[in-house]
């Protein structure tokens, strides 16, 4: 993946990034995203910070909050990204744009025909590029929703879904082949750590 801009927030006593949380599980393209933060922050300061997955966001965000992650790394088309902004308690470290891994329509190896009519599993942030990469002989669909991209593709292994919108790391992982093409989304990322207790109040001068 290609870093396409980076940006520091001034930041009362920024913490030492030892442990960065993003969205799990192994596939997605937070991972990706979380990894790359991880490297680039390390050509200054050393060795990369661990990367560590959760089933969700706000799972990320419990970690930071119990020291378990000193950083957490979230997709801004995450519908509920507002929600980690709005937060008091946390503090906007960094912000970036990288462009995510592949994504496309991928079945299981091998699988039957699709049906018409499919059931398609897939994160609700890139749920609507379905309809522009799906054949056209998928007149309908039904969308599945799933945790994060490599979930979705665990659906269409696990024949919980006919098919799943998913990244090349994730179709690679967990045995899927596409039958669409592919293609990337250009991301803003950003970069949250717990606040500085004293920059919580804004006292008058």
């Amino acid at each position: 993946m290609t870093l396409l801009s980076f940006s520091t927030v001034p930041h009362p006593a920024p913490e030492e990034i030892a442990a960065v949380g993003t969205l799990g599980p192994h596939g997605t393209s937070s991972e990706q995203a979380a990894t790359l933060f991880a490297r680039q922050v390390a050509e200054e300061a050393g060795p990369p910070a661990a990367v560590h997955l959760f089933d969700t966001y706000e799972g990320a965000v419990d970690a930071l909050r119990d020291d378990a992650v000193t950083h957490v790394v979230v997709a801004n088309a995450y519908r509920s990204v507002y929600r980690i902004y709005m937060d008091p308690s946390l503090a906007l470290t960094n912000v970036f744009v990288m462009d995510t891994p592949l994504y496309g329509i991928a079945a299981p190896q091998g699988a039957v025909p699709v049906t018409d009519a499919p059931t398609i599993a897939s994160h609700p942030s890139p749920e609507p590029i379905i309809a522009e990469l799906l054949s056209p002989r998928h007149v309908t669909y039904k969308v599945l929703h799933s945790d994060s991209t490599s979930a979705a593709a665990i659906a269409a292994v696990d024949g919980t879904a006919d098919l799943a919108l998913t990244t090349v790391p994730a179709a690679e992982r967990y045995g899927l082949e596409f039958v669409s093409r592919t293609r990337p989304i250009r991301m803003v990322w950003s970069v949250f750590t717990k606040a500085v207790p004293d920059a919580l109040s804004n006292p008058a001068a």
